[in-house]
């Protein structure tokens, strides 16, 4: 009880892991909340509140986020570091948009509390999610990369005498990641679709317990992966 108590509050002493939390409790409540429509419409509301100050809370906590994304941008250069050229260019490509997304949520965040008063607010909010369906997207390409890459080294040592040894082992665990990363940003990547206009992609087209439930489950995967690196690392050193 204890040490699952510590890991939860090692979890939320960092910004990623109280992010991953507070992603969680809103789609999972507004899953909820659409669940409960018909059923108990004011109980649902709630949910729905709740959600959204969730949901409010994580753009506000974004604001501060441009110049971690510097740093690690100018460590990342080129993407030099990476084990393929191409995945060094997606990154380097979905970097670039990151810097472009981070502005232009502020704006939009400027524009939700009466801050910033503009002619037309819904296309800062189109132009905030083409930016974010862009960067998912290439995340996406990215992971789909990496795991191509882990393939083609696994069938290169892939020999009867190595399938002990421990390089071996932490390959396969690794490519096991990347593969649940590929299904987290696919349904990543559908959700920040959903948030496009009608007649871009399938923008408008969820109700708010189908983009619940896309939100939840992506919340859940996320959080095993952060749990499931903890272990991973601890294994390694």
């Amino acid at each position: 009880m204890s040490k699952a108590l510590n890991e939860v509050c090692d979890m939320l002493d960092t910004y990623t892991g109280r992010d991953k939390i507070v992603r969680t409790l809103c789609y999972t409540t507004k899953l909820a909340s659409g669940m409960y429509a018909n059923k108990d419409p004011d109980f649902a509301k709630k949910l729905a509140i709740f959600s959204s100050k969730m949901s409010q809370t994580r753009a506000t906590l974004r604001l501060f986020d441009d110049l971690p994304m510097l740093s690690y941008s100018l460590s990342y250069g080129m993407g030099s570091k990476e084990p393929d050229r191409i995945m060094g260019l997606i990154g380097f490509i979905t970097n670039l948009i990151d810097h472009v997304y981070y502005p232009v949520d502020k704006i939009c965040w400027m524009i939700e509390y009466k801050l910033l008063n503009v002619e037309n607010p819904t296309k800062w909010d189109t132009v905030n999610s083409i930016f974010w369906v862009a960067s998912i997207y290439l995340n996406l390409m990215k992971t789909i990369r990496s795991y191509t890459v882990m393939e083609q080294h696994k069938a290169h040592i892939n020999k009867p005498e190595n399938e002990s040894s421990q390089a071996v082992k932490m390959l396969l665990i690794k490519q096991r990641m990347e593969l649940i990363s590929i299904v987290r940003l696919t349904l990543d990547l559908v959700h920040a679709g959903s948030t496009l206009p009608k007649g871009m992609l399938w923008g408008g087209k969820f109700e708010s317990w189908h983009v619940g439930l896309i939100g939840t489950i992506s919340s859940f995967i996320g959080l095993y992966q952060y749990f499931a690196k903890k272990r991973i690392i601890s294994k390694s050193s």
